[in-house]
């Protein structure tokens, strides 16, 4: 059921993105009595995985099933949805008003943003085709799918060891790839040792497939590889357009000294330092599965209420004073 604004209305809660932390928050808010809006462009960052994991009994569930079901249940309590881009938002009299891509602003009391973030892939060939398939990032996502076949980890940023120790226990067959980063230390190289992981130095040129998977990474020297998946690290970059309208920057993340990504800086319940904004999901937590993000989304979601809550109070005994 997707609802298309004609004109400006004002909403309790507009939340801006669709994923699972915006679609948490609003179903809380909606169960809460709240009029809420979704502005959903449509751009989920899992659209590539084939299944969602790790979400309590919807573990294997495709992403778009997902969603799709939570569409409905924040429908079937009142809430509605606008399809498309929203670009910028600026400071009204009692809360905010919400620019579109294409069509009529909407107004809201409180603003939650779950826009997510963007992976960044290393440039080698062949990665952005087989992103989300084999291959992959988060071992908790993927690593039972991969399990027991050739890994191979590609260096390109503080983390590779890490992440290489990490994979090796879902696989014995797993391959740390030097490509752009410098050689481990010797107590790094010890600890790969100790655990079975390889070490291949050389610059990676591209994938091979075959046979519809991944069979291998060429490196530029001619040698091949052979793995089934390759592990990258993306570097993750938070969709925060909507929110620099606002003031609100999105700081750098760092991690050993390395940027690994960008996120929107908030409190524990999501609130930003913007009043009536609130953040949920990817674009402040840049570690958030689904089930994660949809529990802050539905954090997020008691903090904006409780606030409306607070407001709808002073709000009715100045009525009552002005009354008197």
């Amino acid at each position: 059921m997707v609802a298309h604004a004609q004109e400006e209305r004002l909403y309790d809660v507009v939340v801006v993105g669709g994923g699972a932390a915006g679609l948490s928050g609003a179903l809380a808010l909606v169960r809460a009595r709240r009029s809420v809006l979704v502005i959903d462009d449509g751009r989920p960052r899992n659209v590539m995985a084939g299944r969602t994991h790790n979400f309590l009994t919807r573990d294997g569930m495709p992403p778009e099933e997902l969603l799709a079901a939570g569409r409905a249940e924040v429908a079937e309590y009142g809430g509605e949805f606008v399809a498309g881009e929203a670009v910028a938002a600026e400071p009204r009299e009692g809360g905010f008003r919400v620019l579109l891509e294409a069509g009529p602003p909407v107004a809201a009391r409180r603003l939650l943003v779950a826009t997510g973030l963007v992976d960044e892939l290393p440039e080698v060939p062949g990665v952005a085709e087989r992103w989300g398939r084999d291959v992959l990032h988060c071992p908790y996502c993927h690593g039972w799918e991969a399990r027991d076949r050739a890994i191979a980890v590609l260096a390109t940023g503080p983390l590779a060891c890490r992440q290489a120790l990490m994979w090796r226990q879902w696989s014995a067959d797993v391959t740390l790839l030097l490509h752009a980063s410098p050689e481990p230390d010797p107590e790094e190289y010890e600890r790969l040792a100790a655990r079975g992981v390889a070490v291949v130095p050389g610059r990676v040129a591209g994938l091979e497939v075959a046979d519809g998977g991944l069979s291998g990474v060429r490196l530029a020297d001619g040698r091949r590889v052979p793995c089934q998946a390759l592990v990258v690290e993306p570097r993750f970059t938070a969709r925060a357009g909507l929110l620099a309208s606002l003031g609100l920057s999105a700081e750098l993340e760092r991690s050993e000294g390395e940027v690994v990504g960008s996120s929107v800086q908030a409190a524990g319940s999501g609130a930003t330092d913007v009043p009536g904004v609130w953040v949920a999901g990817n674009v402040t937590s840049l570690s958030d599965q689904v089930i994660g993000a949809a529990a802050a989304g539905v954090q997020a979601a008691q903090a904006i209420n409780s606030d409306l809550v607070d407001e709808d109070t002073r709000l009715a005994v100045a009525a009552r004073r002005g009354s008197g």
